[in-house]
């Protein structure tokens, strides 16, 4: 075989479209496409979108089964910026097929994607989310009687460097620089101020500074002891099925127990909304989600607390006397068994929802600034968590990373029916090789271990 050598000649100018290389589409986006396709989500969508598009001028915008397919690509790749999920369309055959997307046609930009965010506002990218709900109820893969509720916070695209303050706008360094003058530091070099600032006790408040950029962004503790301007994402996710039910964003500096009434509400209503055939009985929170007045709300939204309560020593019911029955009827649900299983329950599904939308989903670190923005790639997102729970039911996997594992398992089982084949060969003197048949338990295990 002779080795091939770069041609430098000039490409012919005219190609015809059946000439062009193609390539197969990826399995997991085509049978998600089906599944889209099915449900009638781009004529649902076009009908939500119609009030944002001119209906005769203006220049050609982003069809909107187009624009969601893009977001709903940010989860199962791991994107979490709009640049990257640009660059991905651009990049692959197999995503420009899942975008309906032809060789001849151009993929969006980066741009293009986020004017059309800022076009299309919450409630419609909210009901895209209730929409998939409702897929979930017709998949059988949703109840919605008990329900987990969770709290974790994102990073704010915003630095502590930048923030100012409230009453007159000082940036921290300036404000740095005259607590320095004020300690004697005549003329601080940023090496003093910087020393000079890990060596003073310092609370930065909420109530004090702000970011100029974004105010929506509030001064928090994050999970692994920094510092930093954040947001709040509280997740409500049915125990039943894992499917995350409600999504909501607010300030990294508001209480769990101030929260959980309108993450009820929220969830009660998409469950309507969905058409879930049982409606909200029971609540699984942890410490951070028990109050007297939390459990008193819950009780007249007749929803049953199982909330984890955190020693407070001996109380006093004076002051709230109605809270005391509600506490103790928590407290015994609790030591239940149902209560323990539940509690573990919760643990496992809200974990799990976040480390699929925030860690793999790569939207720990938010790229958008204002509460609007970023629920709006929240809400999508967690749509693409609730999809992939119906493309679990459908091929197995939930991901197209999880699908592509189906292959090396493929592979491995072939190799042992290859040796369970083998040892199974009889060759008897001067006659033709008689095969044994396998046992039915071996043939039961290597039909499991096959991909759906």
């Amino acid at each position: 075989m002779a080795m091939g050598t770069r041609q430098d000649e000039q490409p012919p100018l005219w190609i015809a479209t059946s000439d062009l290389p193609t390539a197969p589409g990826h399995p997991f986006y085509a049978q998600l496409n089906t599944v889209l396709d099915a449900a009638g989500f781009d004529a649902f969508v076009e009908a939500e979108c119609r009030r944002f598009y001119a209906a005769v001028m203006g220049r050609p915008g982003l069809a909107p089964g187009r624009y969601f397919r893009l977001l709903l690509l940010g989860y199962f790749e791991g994107l979490g910026s709009e640049r990257g999920i640009a660059w991905r369309a651009a990049d692959s055959l197999a995503i420009r097929r899942f975008l309906h997307l032809g060789l001849e046609d151009g993929t969006p930009d980066h741009s293009t994607i986020s004017r059309t965010r800022r076009l299309i506002d919450v409630e419609t990218h909210r009901a895209v989310f209730t929409w998939v709900q409702t897929q979930l109820v017709a998949h059988g893969l949703r109840r919605g009687e008990t329900v987990a509720v969770d709290a974790t916070t994102l990073e704010a695209n915003a630095a502590m460097r930048s923030i100012v303050r409230r009453d007159t706008g000082e940036t921290y360094q300036a404000y740095l620089t005259q607590l320095a003058a004020a300690s004697g530091i005549t003329t601080p070099t940023r090496e003093a101020l910087a020393r000079f600032d890990r060596r003073r006790k310092k609370r930065s408040s909420n109530q004090d500074w702000t970011h100029p950029h974004d105010p929506d962004a509030k001064i928090t503790k994050m999970k692994d002891g920094r510092t930093h301007l954040a947001h709040k994402a509280e997740h409500a996710v049915d125990v039943d099925s894992g499917a995350v039910v409600s999504v909501r964003l607010d300030g990294a500096d508001v209480g769990d127990a101030t929260t959980v009434i309108d993450t009820v509400v929220d969830a009660t209503t998409q469950l309507e909304r969905a058409g879930a055939p049982h409606h909200l009985d029971d609540l699984i929170g942890d410490k951070g989600y028990h109050s007297n007045r939390a459990l008193i709300d819950l009780d007249a939204l007749s929803v049953r607390a199982y909330i984890a309560e955190p020693d407070r020593g001996r109380r006093c019911w004076r002051a709230l006397p109605d809270a005391q029955a509600l506490v103790y009827a928590n407290r015994r649900r609790l030591r239940g068994a149902r209560g323990g299983r539940l509690r573990r329950q919760r643990a496992e599904y809200v974990e799990r929802s976040f480390a699929h939308l925030y860690e793999t989903g790569a939207m720990r670190r938010t790229h958008l600034r204002g509460h609007q923005n970023i629920l709006k790639r929240l809400l999508v997102h967690a749509g693409a968590f609730n999809l992939g729970l119906i493309m679990r039911q459908r091929i197995g996997h939930g991901t197209p990373r999880g699908f592509q594992g189906r292959l090396g398992v493929l592979a491995g089982v072939l190799t042992a029916l290859a040796g369970l084949l083998a040892d199974r060969w009889v060759v008897l003197p001067g006659t033709e090789p008689v095969s044994m048949p396998l046992p039915p338990d071996t043939i039961d295990d290597l039909a499991a271990a096959m991909p759906a």
